[in-house]
């Protein structure tokens, strides 16, 4: 069966399709500033390519339309919702980096390594009005390594979900539908894009919370804190292998060995990467007082 294919995502995703046999017929594109299109381009030469189109514009629809009679539409990293009356022309699928119905909403990989998850995964389930919310076809599941970053879990969970999508186009070709399991009521989670609040440091928190925090927030935006009027973002840290010195209170920082720690509720922090709001990093040295837990 030579299945047509209305795409919407990263270039990636079009080309592992293509790659498996299954090349779009149609294929919309965003974010613009990711790799693949000249790809995209040439290999896809002489089908429907659209970059970041309004999907809710009724000329985007009826082009849509125009190139349509589609088996399948498949979503990989698409960055906004996909209207109803797209999702009406033909079965839906879509992959996201959590095990649903935990961490539904577009920062699961924030909110997976803050809230300390020692397992994650990716999955593969029908597209839906809403977020997140549609009936699970298919899941992997992934460990949580103590060093993984927002950024390479991120990149630790692509595999397994474009894998998921080869699989299921490779079942639609043969022309069996997938079974579908509704999303359990209970374990329900949200992951929305992380606040101001959500991104600050608390030092009273202990060691290994402040690291995780840091961890999830890595390499972009950060966590935040003040030290003596100053804002800086930490995007590297680790739990120190040192006492504080005596006397030191919660949330004051001191250096030893060229390396700046700061005592935290349990334990102690050492500041391995920190940056000033230029982007720039921050000399630390140059500062003195104690760091504060919000941004200013």
């Amino acid at each position: 069966m030579d299945l047509r294919i209305l795409y919407f995502g990263v270039p990636l995703g079009a080309r592992v399709l293509t790659d498996a046999g299954y090349p779009p017929t149609a294929a919309c594109f965003g974010p613009l500033d990711l790799p693949g299109r000249r790809w995209a381009r040439r290999r896809l030469a002489g089908r429907l390519i659209l970059g970041l189109p309004d999907l809710r514009d009724p000329v985007v629809h009826r082009t849509l339309l125009t190139a349509g009679g589609f088996d399948a539409i498949l979503s990989f990293f698409w960055p906004t919702r996909i209207p109803p009356h797209i999702l009406g022309m033909a079965p839906a699928y879509g992959t996201h980096p959590s095990l649903l119905p935990r961490h539904r909403g577009p920062d699961p990989y924030f909110w997976t390594i803050r809230a300390g998850d020692e397992e994650t995964g990716v999955t593969l389930h029908r597209l839906d009005a809403t977020y997140d919310t549609g009936a699970i076809v298919a899941a992997r599941r992934v460990p949580v390594a103590p060093d993984d970053t927002a950024w390479s879990l991120a990149r630790k969970l692509d595999r397994p979900a474009l894998a998921l999508l080869v699989e299921l186009v490779a079942q639609l070709a043969t022309g069996r539908r997938p079974s579908e399991t509704p999303q359990p009521t209970e374990g329900v989670t949200e992951a929305p894009r992380p606040s101001e609040q959500d991104l600050a440091i608390d030092w009273s928190q202990s060691a290994e919370a402040v690291v995780a925090l840091v961890r999830a927030a890595a390499p972009h935006p950060g966590a935040g804190a003040d030290f003596d009027g100053h804002f800086v973002e930490v995007f590297d840290a680790s739990v120190a292998g040192v006492k504080p010195p005596p006397g030191l209170d919660v949330a004051e920082a001191w250096t030893a060995d060229g390396s700046w720690y700061v005592r935290c509720g349990r334990g102690a922090v050492r500041l391995d990467g920190v940056r000033g709001e230029d982007g720039e990093p921050a000399a630390l040295r140059t500062w003195l007082g104690r760091p504060g837990s919000g941004r200013s």
